[in-house]
């Protein structure tokens, strides 16, 4: 009975959440206050994260009394289907114009991937055409890119370097370093190893590979550190809930 709200809310296993569980219950309440909700301060919420707690139902019934909740943790079922309500509304509240644009024609498509009428020409495209082999072939030789028995990993490194060196952000970054100082290159042949591979190709091999870690090591920190000012965006500005009188969700 809860599915529908659950998957509204993007919780992972909507199909497998048992309310009787009490485990499971605890875990759901937790949930919903940190991702959803976020009535308390995070500091606040240390007694409801405590779910093993013998005082965690009286942490239950205070949070509940705060949110003006009606029901109590005596008919989880009820009080599951309130917080998971309530949590929706939230959810909507905060992304109006979203989920304003949200239609039936695209839900059924989102779920089944399937419209009238394919928006994407990609869709329409038979990918083991012989003409699309040969375009992409084509491109790989253009592009100066290594064959490969398999056109679709050709396919995926020409749009690996399409993303990384023609795209907008690419150019503009290209342009905007053309204009200050630009980094020192090096040659391959110049670049310590720190080991011997056996022969200079498999050195050089090694080098290259060393090079594409570092790379991916440093778009990984970048990732962390976007995710962390998000985390912190979030947390250093707790929402405003006019109907309480007081800070926080």
């Amino acid at each position: 009975m809860y599915k529908r709200k659950l998957l509204a809310l993007n919780y992972q296993q909507p199909d497998s959440f048992n309310v009787a569980d009490d485990s499971q219950f605890r875990n759901m309440v937790l949930w919903l206050e940190d991702q959803k909700i976020r009535h308390y301060k995070i500091e606040d919420r240390v007694p409801l994260r405590n779910i093993q707690s013998d005082e965690w139902s009286k942490a239950l019934d205070l949070y509940l009394q705060q949110l003006n909740c009606p029901w109590n943790a005596k008919d989880k079922s009820a009080l599951i289907d309130w917080l998971l309500g309530y949590a929706v509304r939230l959810e909507y509240g905060d992304n109006v114009e979203k989920y304003k644009a949200v239609t039936p024609e695209s839900v059924h498509l989102c779920r089944t991937g399937v419209s009238g009428q394919a928006s994407n020409p990609l869709e329409t495209l038979n990918f083991d055409d012989p003409n699309f082999k040969a375009g992409v072939t084509s491109l790989c030789m253009m592009l100066q890119i290594p064959p490969h028995p398999d056109h679709l990993q050709q396919l995926k490194a020409i749009c690996l370097l399409v993303k990384e060196k023609l795209s907008k952000e690419a150019i503009a970054a290209i342009s905007s370093s053309s204009t200050e100082t630009k980094a020192e290159q090096i040659p391959l042949d110049k670049m310590e190893l720190g080991f011997e591979a056996g022969d200079y190709i498999m050195n050089d091999a090694a080098k290259i590979l060393r090079l594409l870690h570092i790379k991916d090591l440093r778009e990984l920190q970048t990732q962390i550190n976007t995710a962390i000012v998000a985390v912190q965006a979030i947390t250093a500005n707790p929402k405003t809930d006019s109907r309480l009188g007081k800070v926080g969700r």
